[in-house]
Order: C-alpha cells, then sequence, then structure tokens
C-alpha cells in the first residue's frame, strides 16, 4: 500500500511543524507502507521539481502568481488549484492508494479536488485548528469573520473526506460536538521516538557553572515563547517562590513573539538575578539545558487552543526522566495525572502555582516514584510506534472499500 502525503512543508525548513510528520513517515515505513509527499506553496523556494530531505522525495508546488494572490484573505484560496494539480501528477507518477492531508484545510481542500479526478480516498489529519492558533498569534479574534470562515472551511473538509485523525482527545471531541460521526474520528496521539531520549541522571557541572546554577533549585522552561504558553504567570511567581525557596532560580531557554515583554517583566519585578535567558540554542545542546533543570513548568493558559490540543515537550520531559508540573488545562490533563507521572496546578492562578512549585520541591521523596512513571506512561503508552499502528484501523479499511 502506498500513502500520498499532501504537507504545508517538509523538513529540514520547518522542523518544528514536521517532526510529527517525520516520526508517522518512519514509522509507517517500518509497517511496509510506501509513502510518496507533496508539499505546497506555502514550502516557497526549492531548487528542484523534486526534492529529497531524509531519503524521501517530495514533489513541490510552485508558488503561484497573479492578481489574486496579492489579495489578502482570497490569496490563500489562490494555493487550492496548483496545489491540486501537482497531488494530480505525483498520483500519476506514483500510483498510490490513499490520500493524506495534513492540517490545515487548504490542504484538505485541494485534496479533495484531486481526489475526485482520481478515484481516491482521502484521510485529513488535523494538528490543531487553526483560527484558534490564529487568535493567540493576534491575526484573527475568536467569532469574527476570518475565524469562522477558516472554521466553515475546516468543517467543509472534514465531512467530505473519509476519515479523519486528530492528534488527541480534545479535538476528536470537538468535532463530534460539531456532528461529525464518532466512527470517522481516529486518535493518532502525539508521540516520542523513546529510543532517542535517554534519562538525565545528573546536571552538567560545567554549564551549571557558567550560568551561575551551582547549587540552585532550577524551575525550567525549554521552547518556543508563545502568549499561551504562560510563561508570563510562571515569572510572576518567581517572588512569591524566592520567598519559600531563596535559592530557587528560573531558566527559559528559546524565543518567540514573548520574549521582550518577557524581558521587561522581569526587569520590572527586579529579577534579572533570578531568571536566566540564554536564548535559542543548537540542538545538540538541548540535552545539557534540559540536566540543569529540577522541575519543567508549563503554565499553558486557559483557552481554545490549549484545552484542546495536547504539546509534545512534557513528553519529552518524562523520557528524560525529568519532573513536570503543568498548568490543568484539556491538553495537560491527557498527559499528566496529577501526583502520579507530574502534576497540575489551576491554570491562570499564580498563588496557585507558586504553591504547588514548592509542595513539589518540598516532597523530595516521592521524585522517583513520579519519574519513573513518566518514562513509563511514555514507553507504553505514546512513543510513535504504537501511535502510528492506530492508521492500520484507517488506510486497509479505505483501500478495501475504494475496490
Amino acid at each position: 500500500m502506498k500513502i500520498l502525503h499532501v504537507l504545508d512543508h517538509s523538513i529540514p525548513l520547518h522542523s518544528g511543524y514536521t517532526f510529527r510528520t517525520r516520526s508517522i513517515l518512519k514509522h509507517q515505513h517500518q509497517l511496509g507502507w510506501q509513502t510518496c509527499h507533496v508539499t505546497s506553496p506555502k514550502q516557497g523556494h526549492f531548487d528542484s521539481d523534486i526534492e529529497v530531505v531524509d531519503d524521501l522525495a517530495f514533489y513541490r508546488t510552485k508558488v503561484p502568481k497573479g492578481l489574486l494572490t496579492k489579495v489578502p484573505g482570497v490569496n490563500q484560496l489562490a494555493l487550492v488549484n496548483p496545489l491540486r494539480d501537482r497531488i494530480l501528477e505525483a498520483i500519476e507518477i506514483e500510483k498510490p492508494d490513499v490520500i493524506h492531508a495534513h492540517s490545515p484545510a487548504l490542504n484538505g481542500l485541494a485534496a479533495l479536488k484531486a481526489a475526485k479526478i482520481a478515484g481516491l480516498p482521502v484521510v485529513y489529519e488535523i494538528r490543531a485548528f487553526w483560527e484558534d492558533a490564529a487568535v493567540d498569534h493576534g491575526t484573527c479574534k475568536e467569532g469574527d469573520l476570518r475565524y469562522r470562515l477558516t472554521r466553515k472551511m475546516e468543517n467543509l473538509v472534514v465531512n467530505r473526506v473519509d476519515a479523519v485523525t486528530t492528534i488527541c482527545e480534545g479535538l476528536r471531541n470537538d468535532l463530534v460536538s460539531r456532528g461529525v460521526p464518532e466512527e470517522k474520528i481516529t486518535v493518532i496521539p502525539n508521540a516520542v521516538n523513546i529510543e532517542q531520549f535517554n534519562l538525565i541522571t545528573e546536571k552538567n557541572s560545567e554549564l551549571a557553572k557558567q550560568l551561575g546554577l551551582e547549587d540552585k533549585v532550577v524551575l525550567g522552561f525549554l521552547g518556543s515563547f508563545y502568549g499561551y504558553e504562560g510563561l508570563e504567570l510562571l515569572v510572576a511567581a518567581m517572588p512569591g517562590i524566592l520567598k519559600q525557596i531563596p535559592n530557587a532560580m528560573l531558566l527559559l531557554v528559546g524565543g518567540g513573539p514573548q520574549e521582550q515583554n518577557l524581558k521587561t517583566q522581569i526587569h520590572s519585578l527586579g529579577l534579572q538575578d533570578k531568571v536566566i535567558m540564554p536564548g535559542r540554542v543548537p540542538h545538540a545542546d538541548v540535552t545539557r539545558y534540559y540536566s540543569l533543570v529540577d522541575l519543567l513548568v508549563y503554565p499553558r493558559k486557559p483557552m481554545r487552543l490549549t484545552e484542546l490540543v495536547t504539546p509534545l515537550k512534557p513528553l519529552e520531559a518524562m523520557a528524560q526522566g525529568k519532573l513536570v508540573l503543568a498548568s490543568d488545562v484539556g491538553g495537560h490533563k491527557e498527559l499528566i495525572e496529577d501526583g502520579n507521572n507530574g502534576w497540575l496546578f489551576k491554570s491562570g492562578s499564580v498563588t496557585e502555582l507558586i504553591n504547588k512549585t514548592v509542595q513539589v520541591l518540598d516532597q523530595q521523596a516521592d521524585w522517583e516514584k513520579t519519574i519513573a512513571n513518566g518514562r513509563k506512561y511514555v514507553e507504553d503508552e505514546r512513543n510513535w510506534g504504537n501511535s502510528v499502528a492506530n492508521y492500520q484501523q484507517v488506510y486497509p479499511k479505505l483501500v478495501a472499500q475504494n475496490k
């Protein structure tokens, strides 16, 4: 069986977006399935019509030109037909059995148009509702015209494709509430490649000395500084935490839209000597920074995006034997059982964050058990092999129905 994947981008250009895709493709190959790949005009510049990345061939789609591409809103729809045509060209060459379109809905629309001509079934994978992400990024407001149109487009695609997959139960439940039949949706959960993560058993002494974190209790966050992550809550909690744990330090590794706001907040609270922000670090060095952190904190704010979507970072932390504390938004509650494989606190509450942080740091007797439970959870339930195996409930059924 061969699956044609329709994507916005391919590795390595947008590795954050395509980490899940790379893992899916790898494990689909291990299941004996072949894959081929088409990227949308959003990929941008390319050197060849077909490029090979990580031994995978990607059919590139040229960026369209013309008046419609310059009109805001309409310019996005102008991407659909060129992508449809490129999908059809790939189908002619590759002869796939199934088209698997990855969100956003524009990819789904193009896949549906191509599938109608080629007579193939379509699977549509949703990683997040893009209108909700746009609200956090400030490009639209919840309920405004753009938000409603994007939602309508998503509904159109979901209702017309043959099968839908989501990365978590939150997204699945939201679709069911819209009237999508439960049996049409399969959850392919976010996971980690467990073999790529070793348990961290000691701190990197050289880096600790370099950053001034020797003999400190280190709270940390490694990732992108988006508004929905709620990092300003973590900074706001530091004065209260320091009153009870004077040698506490906060390590924020990464960067993003909220970086300058966080620096301003840190300065206004007089925390310059208590918060370390080394910026983005090379991927090869990430483990060294993880090693310094006693407690990873994920204070995501309560909003549709965080209630519905599960993050990857807590799973990566658990896989490395790190302690995790997270807000009790829906996406975190799918991953973390309070007091078992991590801890939860009331989302949006600085007071609750302070109290739970101090509680966790005071209960060192529970750490070993919690670390072991976190690692076991990832090994048994949140590894990519188990996750991707769920496609065995989806593809063969569609192929059989299409004969």
